[in-house]
């Protein structure tokens, strides 16, 4: 009997194999067969709930908004060569729009450079205004190491009151209490106080007992091993009674806080290795940030904010931005968005293109002189079918994005194109060792250098050039402007003198040229012979808007005497209010 029931099981166990073999095949024959049924795109365009991508609600509307327009997303520039005209009496050779990069609109901020780099005195400043992409200091941690290697320069520049990349931040240890109230210019229309450049206003709650307090810390890295000249910048308040006390190790130095100009600045010190803020009865007082460098060589401010699509920056309240202006004196402004603009159901993006054109028209008006840089959108891969490939969207982006930096008059980086273009972001995660995170989308510490490193060698690049075709020539006699130092917004005569020293004062960008007398922007672009290029359908004016022309300047600022650094004990971290 044992044999039989042996070949019995025996039997069995084939039968059941062949019967789920049977199965697998069936199973493969019907997904072949319904294949061309099924969507490419197996995830929707919808926008998924993630840590780092959020929406800000003013591209919401511009997206609702664009879907009762009729626009086409075509290129209307072609491939039309462009030509520009002298600029200090340097002209770029015409380029094609397809390898736009605009070095000629970067002149200003070249030749600072370049005054720099001569005589070692005076200072360049970089607002750099991005996403995700930028959070922590990711990318732009990378650019100014670079640049501050190179050209001098200590500080980490400009740094929030609060932030939710405060733990993820490698270049500064920053903690701060919970009792802060912070408004967004993501998600406030209307904020009690205007928002600061980096697109927030932060408020004190009341509290007598536990007040409101921030601390920060210097790392280990090069060019910001100290918190250089901490100079704690607050608007407007009838508040005559506000103090902010400063514990350093074991001194406590308290500063009467003034708030009666529209921008107001109070220095706590030299240079600190930490230190820690309390503010005391300044509850009705907006508060910004901190600034941190050494006043000399290059510093480049992180402005990120989680979900930005950079429309937000329309937004800025142009006297407040002027007294910035007057404090900080930006160079170049880098506009690095596009990861929370893609994949909303559509590949046209004329809309972005006219409101971010109409962007970079309020910035001139904000920040006059000031050279503009526009980076695109990196790649971004979503799953076709079974595959992840370059979402569909990334191109068309890429290409709005560059009609409105020509059109603004505005130097271009094409990130995209840089980092390898179609399906680089695959290799970028799936390499070892990896590049990029998981989510296809955001790059990690590696990465980050990498591409930080990419935006230094095309700015390099177009700075080379610039020294080549300038080759030591003088500057033009209408070349020399003011560097007076301007006097603040509606003094007060009864208040102690604002203890930030002012940046010199910047004119606006020249004119084309006789030959173009309408001109707002250097440089201006003009088809070369025989091409005709025309303007897209209700693209905006942005050029219409910019600051109307002026005699330049380009002078390097007054050298500042480096801080001393004063050797003292860094505060032990608070660990019960980490964000």
């Amino acid at each position: 009997m044992e044999p039989t029931e042996n070949n019995d099981i025996k039997t069995g166990n084939k039968s059941y194999f062949f019967r789920a073999y049977l199965i697998v095949a069936i199973a493969a024959v019907g997904m072949l067969g319904f294949k061309k049924f099924l969507p490419s795109k197996i995830f929707t365009e919808t926008p998924g709930n993630t840590k780092n991508v959020v929406v800000d609600s003013l591209m919401l509307e511009a997206l609702e908004d664009a879907k009762k327009e009729k626009a086409s997303g075509k290129d209307t520039l072609g491939k039309a060569q462009l030509s520009y005209e002298e600029t200090y009496g340097v002209k770029f050779p015409a380029e094609t729009t397809d390898d736009y990069k605009g070095y000629q609109y970067l002149i200003p901020f070249y030749e600072k450079l370049m005054q720099l780099e001569k005589t070692g005195e005076g200072n360049v400043r970089i607002a750099y205004f991005g996403d995700s992409m930028t959070d922590g200091d990711m990318i732009v941690k990378d650019l100014r190491a670079k640049l501050q290697a190179r050209f001098g320069g200590e500080g980490v520049g400009f740094v929030n009151i609060t932030s939710e990349s405060a733990p993820s931040r490698s270049t500064l240890t920053h903690m701060f209490s919970d009792n802060w109230k912070t408004q967004s210019y993501l998600k406030v229309k209307h904020p009690a106080r205007p928002f600061g450049v980096n697109g927030h206003v932060f408020f004190a709650k009341h509290d007598t007992v536990n007040p409101a307090w921030v601390q920060y810390a210097a790392k280990n890295v090069s060019h910001l091993t100290s918190l250089n000249s901490p100079t704690l910048f607050y608007g407007c308040s009838g508040n005559g009674n506000a103090q902010v006390r400063v514990v350093v190790g074991k001194d406590t130095i308290v500063k009467k806080l003034t708030a009666t100009g529209l921008l107001n600045t109070v220095k706590l010190g030299d240079a600190y290795r930490g230190f820690k803020a309390s503010f005391i009865k300044a509850d009705t007082i907006p508060f910004y940030g901190f600034n941190f460098d050494n006043g000399k060589g290059v510093h480049v401010d992180n402005f990120s904010n989680r979900g930005n699509s950079g429309l937000a920056i329309g937004n800025f309240n142009t006297p407040l931005m002027k007294a910035f202006q007057e404090k900080l004196g930006y160079d170049l402004i880098v506009l690095h968005y596009g990861t929370n603009v893609l994949n909303y159901g559509t590949r046209d993006y004329t809309w972005y293109e006219k409101r971010m054109a109409r962007v970079v028209a309020h910035l001139r008006e904000c920040f006059p002189g000031t050279a503009i840089l526009i980076i695109s959108t990196a790649d971004k891969s979503t799953k076709y079918g079974t595959e992840m490939k370059t979402d569909s969207a990334v191109v068309p982006l890429t290409r709005a994005q560059k009609r409105f930096a020509e059109k603004s008059g505005a130097g271009y980086v094409n990130l995209y194109t840089l980092m390898g273009g179609n399906g680089s972001m695959v290799k970028w995660v799936e390499e070892e060792p990896a590049r990029a995170n998981k989510d296809y989308t955001h790059f990690n510490f590696r990465g980050s250098k990498q591409i930080g490193d990419l935006i230094y060698n095309q700015l390099n690049n177009g700075y080379e050039k610039y020294k080549a075709l300038r080759g030591g020539k003088p500057l033009p006699k209408d070349a020399v402007m003011d560097l007076s130092v301007p006097k603040p917004q509606k003094p007060d005569t009864n208040a102690k003198p604002d203890s930030f020293k002012l940046a010199p004062q910047k004119a606006p960008l020249p004119a084309g040229g006789a030959a173009s007398p309408k001109a707002t922007v250097p440089g201006v672009v003009k088809p070369a012979a025989g091409t005709t290029v025309k303007p897209a359908t209700n693209a905006g004016k942005p050029a219409a808007t910019a600051a109307p022309a002026a005699k330049p300047t380009v002078q390097p600022a007054a050298p500042v005497t480096k801080p001393v650094v004063k050797p003292v004990v860094t505060p032990k971290a608070d660990t019960t209010h980490v964000q």
